[in-house]
Order: structure tokens, then sequence, then C-alpha cells
């Protein structure tokens, strides 16, 4: 039995699990699930595919419930202990010396405190990860709790190193590393040929490359496409990987002129209009939404053009926060009249945002 810690957003991160266990064709049976965490029977298949998840930071083995399971934990020299549903740094130290207790008959051990009552994966690993042992405590509402011990994370510093290290870099602009995987996976595609028509510096396409996927991109900006060329160089280098990706100068409202095969998967955030200075008001945010949708009504016609039958979109509209709260989201019936078939919906924001990710996952009809 394990556990998946999900990331910054939950529902999302969710989300993207079922498809990944999906996609990698690992049988999951889910067995409790909080907002942080969800509880699943698997075989240990599922450890060797874990770094492929966006939105989840950790996989835990459940050992077993209550504090009786504590004397199955593994022996370390050094640990720390993390609490989901919980923050109580009392119940924190008395959880983590009734382990040091358990452990003295084997030798000496200390366990170290992290910024929360849980231990990030970025502490983890400054700290030794795996040999240091991170013991979790997953906590019900009515006060019972599984006990178990974490056995893979992500790792944010290969995360942070595909952003912030590669050659060209548009902090503001571009996609985060850790979207772009979220998104890959919430096609349920794990072969064929991906493309993204709004490729930009190549966030999207270097996540194809790092999964060994045939994959494509385009841009209809002659020094994006430059750019993503210099970026790509720079992974197959840096992550010592043979294959690389097709780029082509396209305007993405014409895609069959520049490709002729057809696509299993398209992945893309596109041009979500100019910078807001402010949030807008409702009125305001239905007529920005409006007139990019006459922009993106080509661009899904021109996906019909390139798709296969039942061919998978990941796509990202824009969605507004209001100046008096709240979001809008707009419905978009055309997408069905065009062949596609709206399969999720799922937002990604930070709060200072005033624009919001309304993320779309679709599937061609034709």
């Amino acid at each position: 039995m394990y556990a998946a810690i999900f990331g910054k957003n939950p529902r999302l991160s969710e989300a993207e699990f079922h498809a990944f266990t999906k996609r990698f064709n690992l049988k999951v049976n889910i067995i409790e699930a909080d907002r942080d965490w969800m509880v699943f029977d698997s075989s240990s298949k599922i450890e060797r595919y874990f770094h492929w998840l966006g939105g989840s930071l950790k996989l835990v083995k459940i050992l077993g419930e209550g504090e009786d399971a504590i004397k199955d934990l593994e022996y370390a020299k050094l640990f720390t202990v993390s609490l989901y549903g919980r923050n109580d740094w009392k119940l924190w130290r008395k959880l983590g010396s009734a382990v040091k207790r358990e452990f003295r008959v084997e030798g000496p051990s200390k366990f170290f405190k992290p910024a929360k009552v849980y231990a990030m994966p970025a502490e983890l690993i400054l700290k030794g990860f795996p040999e240091v042992k991170d013991f979790v405590f997953l906590f019900r509402e009515d006060g019972s709790f599984l006990v178990g011990e974490t056995v893979k994370v992500t790792d944010p510093f290969e995360l942070k190193k595909l952003d912030v290290e590669r050659p060209i870099q548009r902090p503001i602009l571009s996609i985060p590393p850790r979207l772009a995987r979220i998104m890959v996976n919430l096609t349920e595609v794990r072969k064929g040929a991906f493309l993204d028509p709004f490729c930009g510096i190549g966030t999207i396409v270097q996540e194809f490359v790092l999964q060994g996927l045939n994959a494509y991109g385009s841009d209809r900006d002659p020094e994006r496409i430059s750019e993503a060329k210099k970026n790509l160089a720079w992974l197959r280098k840096e992550f010592r990987i043979k294959n690389s990706a097709h780029l082509e100068v396209c305007d993405a409202r014409k895609l069959r002129r520049c490709f002729r095969q057809r696509f299993d998967a398209v992945v893309t955030e596109p041009y979500l209009g100019k910078p807001l200075k402010r949030n807008p008001g409702r009125g305001e945010a239905i007529k920005l939404a409006n007139e990019l949708d006459r922009f993106y009504y080509s661009v899904f016609e021109s996906f019909g053009d390139v798709l296969k039958r039942n061919g998978r979109v990941v796509f990202v509209f824009p969605a507004y926060r209001l100046s008096g709260g709240g979001i809008y989201r707009k419905e978009r019936k055309w997408l069905t009249k065009l062949g596609f078939e709206v399969l999720g919906k799922y937002t990604d924001y930070e709060e200072r945002h005033r624009l919001v990710r309304d993320i779309h996952v679709l599937r061609y009809r034709g």
C-alpha cells in the first residue's frame, strides 16, 4: 500500500495522478483520500515511474495504522517526521520522540526539524535522502492515522535546472517545467507524436524530449524557434539525451502546411493576451475572452487537420481573477462544434496572479 502526497494544487495533482496511472499502465486501487494525499494499492512498479509526476511531492510506503506501526519503521541514524492532516508541533515532537525510543535498541538516532510540520523534498535531498529517512503520519478527521516511510520524492533541483540554467529564459512568460510535466501526463498518451504549436523557448518540448517522445514544436516567431533550438541543444548535453525535436516556424492556424503527419497529442500554452495591469471587472473579462476566442477557434480548426482520431489536447485557456472577487471562466460550446470533447478542466495560479490558467483536457472525435 502506498500514498501520494500532493503539491500546492491538490485538485490538479489528483487529476494528473489518475491520468499518469493510465498513461503508464499502472494498476491502482484507491483506498482513501484527503485534500493533500491519496492512499492506494499498487505494485512496486509505481516506484520506478514516480519521478515523471509533476504535481506530487512524495511517494510513501504505508506500513500500518496507529502508534503500533512505529515499531515497523526501518532504523536510521538521522530522520525526520512529516505530519499531514495536523499542524501541531507538540504532536510532531511527541511522534519523533516515540520513533527515537523505538530505535534505541538498534543504536543512537536523532531527528531534525523541517520548516513546517512536514519535510519538503528539497529539505530531504539536502539532508541526504534516502539514507536520511522521512517517516510520514497521515491523519484522518477522527484522529486515527496511517504510518509510512517516504520511498521516492520529486527532484525540485532538476526542475529548477530545467528552468533557470538553460541558456534562454523568459521567467514571466514561460510555463514552469513542473506544469509542463503535469500537462504531458494529462494526455494519458504514453507513446506517439506530440506537438506544441506555441512552443516559444521550448519548455513543453523539453519535456517531450526528456520522456523520449516523438517531439515536435512550432512557433510563428523565428526568433523563438532559434531560442528553443539552443535550449534543446543544452538539454541534450546536460542530460545526455540522444533524441531531439523537430521544430518549425509555423502559424498555429495553418498547421497542415507545416506538418504532414498526424499527432497523438497536442500540449500547449498559447498566447493568453496582453499582461493585465489590474484585475478586470466581469464585463471586461468577458470581452477579453471573446476577443481571444476568435483566434483560438481558428487554432482548434487547425488542430483538427493534424490530430489523429481520438487524439488528445491539453490546452491552457485564459481565465481572470475579477476586481470584485471570484474568477471568470468562459464556457466554450464551440469546441463541441469542432469535434472536441472536454474531459476535464483545472485551474492553476498563484494568489498574486490576475490571469488564471484554465487547463482543458480534450479528446478529438473528428
